[in-house]
């Protein structure tokens, strides 16, 4: 450890520059008093000036406890040394963070500054109390005042870096959750069109014979990729405007209404589906579109994993809300590559979001449960 960081830590060098020149004016003050015909014995008091000196210059900041005392002792010997004990009571309020500590060298500084032993009448006495008062306490309590400021405006200071550090969090926590939302809507709704493309495409290579029926599902094939491309589109303009005005495109949110569209879109793509229940609207544009996302999903789901089997879609309400159960058999053919579950963390992510639960698993017979309760 160098001698700067050990002696004044933290400090740059015009606060040294600083320290210097107190402790130069302290000791040049004690040196002009010394010269008076009752300043009291030079060999006592100017070694005690220049020890004063050198510590205010070194510890005046980390250990003023240290110069107050000599300038309590050269004030307790000389009545014109009472200029050091000003300087380190000022120090010791400033700089010790203990009233205890203040509050013995306040008692010292007093009795050194009033020097009891040799007032004789009480105007000395009064008048030497109010030098202590002005020489010793209202330094000290300049000095505890000025701490208190400084560790007010530091404490306003790291509220201030902390709060600023949460609202930088907060931005970023809410930019990954809007870019999970998006992905998780992209997934949903491409992810679906790409699907029943697949499918459509293979009922094509199965249909190579009959013109009419390869001419159809090609149709078919056009009309969800058209869409799926407007629908990508729509999403990226979003994200690349970075904000949504008035003339921007919008369209109703899917809900359950459009539940018996999205069944006849995969039936006509070759699933094997059926609707049970009433898909009728229930007033909540959130609740219906996260059971449109669901059973969106779970066919996406059953085109990949199971293709050709039997897929069940049932709506119902209980005294819990909403309960949304998409049931599947055992693929009758062969299933296709593994993906990477993410259909499904989303479904999980948006069910939570509103209060209610999901719960998919693979069933005895070799099928597949999907099934949400909504709250509604």
């Amino acid at each position: 450890m160098g001698l700067r960081a050990r002696f004044w830590p933290g400090l740059r060098t015009r606060s040294i520059w600083l320290e210097a020149a107190i402790a130069l004016a302290a000791t040049v003050v004690v040196a002009v008093g010394a010269a008076a015909p009752d300043a009291g014995p030079l060999g006592v008091v100017l070694p005690l000036g220049a020890a004063l000196a050198v510590l205010l210059f070194l510890f005046r900041r980390t250990r003023p406890l240290l110069p107050f005392a000599v300038a309590a002792l050269e004030a307790a010997l000389s009545p014109v040394a009472s200029i050091g004990v000003l300087v380190t009571s000022y120090a010791v309020g400033r700089y010790v963070g203990g009233w205890p500590q203040r509050a013995v060298a306040a008692v010292a500084g007093a009795v050194a500054v009033t020097r009891p032993w040799s007032l004789g009448t009480l105007n000395e006495t009064a008048g030497a109390v109010g030098g202590a008062v002005l020489v010793v306490v209202l330094p000290g309590a300049l000095g505890a005042w000025a701490r208190t400021r400084a560790q007010l405006l530091a404490a306003l200071r790291e509220r201030a870096e902390r709060a600023e550090a949460e609202r930088e969090l907060l931005a970023r926590d809410a930019v990954l959750t809007e870019r999970t939302r998006i992905a998780r809507e992209m997934h949903d709704v491409v992810g679906h069109r790409v699907s029943l493309m697949v499918l459509q495409a293979g009922a094509i290579e199965v249909a190579a014979g009959d013109a009419a029926r390869v001419e159809q599902l090609a149709g078919q094939v056009q009309t969800a990729g058209r869409q799926a491309l407007d629908e990508l589109r729509h999403m990226v303009g979003v994200l690349r405007d970075g904000e949504v005005d008035d003339a921007a495109p919008l369209g109703p949110q899917p809900g359950l209404a459009d539940l018996p569209r999205l069944v006849a879109n995969a039936r006509e793509a070759g699933m094997t589906v059926e609707l049970c229940g009433p898909a009728e609207a229930i007033g909540d544009p959130a609740v219906e579109r996260a059971a449109y996302r669901i059973v969106q999903e779970a066919l996406t789901n059953v085109s990949k994993h199971a293709p050709g089997a039997p897929v069940t879609v049932t709506i119902g309400r209980t005294d819990e809300g909403l309960v949304v159960r998409v049931v599947n058999g055992p693929s009758s053919s062969t299933p296709g590559p593994p993906g990477g579950g993410f259909g499904l963390v989303g479904l999980a992510e948006r069910v939570r979001t509103l209060g209610g639960r999901l719960r998919a698993e693979p069933r005895l017979d070799g099928g597949f449960l999907v099934e949400a309760v909504l709250p509604a």
